[in-house]
């Protein structure tokens, strides 16, 4: 019998973790041995503070009503250590993603396993959810040619969306994020420059970058207050792509004068779905493709900042409710390994 270590959020700031013993493997399952899964800071912070909505599913590969306690996570890359007798021979050891909680084990059945590219390491896989997301949220700001581009946040779905950005021939493209480590992690990729967002000039200096303020802005910081700058700081008929969840944040936008005659469109994007305008020709495997290679040239593993066990949960929430500003991406890491 398998023993599987699993991640619980038990209360607000309180983690657990659980050993269980893993049912026998039926016919048409696979036992998966992880080995590393990333934490998804924004979600992940919502539930260890307790400042998640309840029952509402926060992803729409996890099947279940956010309550405590709650094993959570989705972002896991492992190898395939078993096969049930109706199962293909080819999955034994074959490297695998799942959107599955943080822990040692799991079994599931076949077609929930993604396959991992030979030419993609498992740290790398654990970025497929969030670079996903980066593609949905390029897709649905839809970037023109020569245009200036403004991003809010730059931890990872930032920085992987930032990635694909500098992609495109825009004519200037600033990140803002209020942590040093973030915005060197962004002038890494050649941004025109990033910016602290609390700093006294900051939307003088953006505006002086984009010519009175940026066509195209994305908010991904997760802080509802940032709608405020993004709104002052996109011109007119610009738009605002709104790609964070806030939880049960609120906070008060200024929708006054300067909006009500702007024309900005404010676009609210999640992965869970394609745009209905690219619905008809697009669909999840099509993007997971070109997640897949975007993977490939962009090698995200370079924001690794923290590996720790599953047994020291604790340690890694802790870091990122307390010293954010230390961490980038931290990962949950197997000593066994492949």
């Amino acid at each position: 019998m398998t023993k599987a270590r699993t991640v619980y959020f038990t209360a607000p700031r309180t983690i657990e973790i659980r050993e269980e013993t893993l049912l026998p493997l039926k016919e048409n399952e696979v036992l998966v041995e992880t080995v590393c899964s990333a934490i998804s800071a924004g979600t992940e912070m919502l539930i260890y503070r307790g400042e998640f909505p309840r029952n509402v599913d926060a992803h729409d590969n996890i099947s279940s009503d956010l309550s405590y306690p709650l094993a959570y996570g989705y972002a896991c890359a492992g190898v395939v250590r078993e096969t049930g007798r109706e199962v293909d021979r080819s999955w034994q050891d074959q490297r695998v993603f799942a959107f599955h909680s943080h822990c040692s084990h799991y079994t599931t059945t076949p077609d929930s396993l993604f396959p991992i590219p030979d030419s993609v390491s498992p740290e790398t896989a654990c970025f497929l959810p969030n670079m996903e997301t980066a593609v949905n949220l390029v897709q649905d700001a839809a970037p023109i040619l020569g245009e200036r581009v403004l991003v809010f946040g730059q931890g990872i779905v930032g920085l992987l969306t930032t990635s694909l950005l500098s992609e495109f021939p825009l004519e200037s493209l600033v990140t803002a994020d209020i942590f040093e480590m973030r915005r060197q992690a962004s002038l890494a990729l050649g941004v025109t420059a990033s910016f602290d967002p609390g700093q006294s000039e900051f939307h003088e200096k953006v505006k002086a970058l984009s010519q009175g303020g940026a066509d195209l802005t994305l908010e991904l910081c997760g802080d509802p207050s940032a709608l405020n700058d993004a709104i002052a700081l996109t011109r007119f008929s610009g738009r605002i792509v709104i790609g964070s969840w806030y939880g049960q944040k609120k906070s008060e936008v200024d929708l006054g004068s300067a909006f009500h005659r702007s024309r900005i469109k404010l676009i609210s994007s999640q992965v869970s779905t394609i745009s209905p305008e690219l619905s008809g020709r697009w669909d999840k495997s099509r993007r997971f493709d070109v997640a897949w290679k975007a993977l490939e040239r962009i090698k995200p593993e370079k924001w690794i900042t923290h590996r720790f066990r599953v047994e020291d949960a604790n340690q890694a929430y802790e870091m990122l409710d307390e010293k954010p500003q230390e961490a980038i991406q931290i990962v949950f890491h197997s000593e066994r390994g492949l």
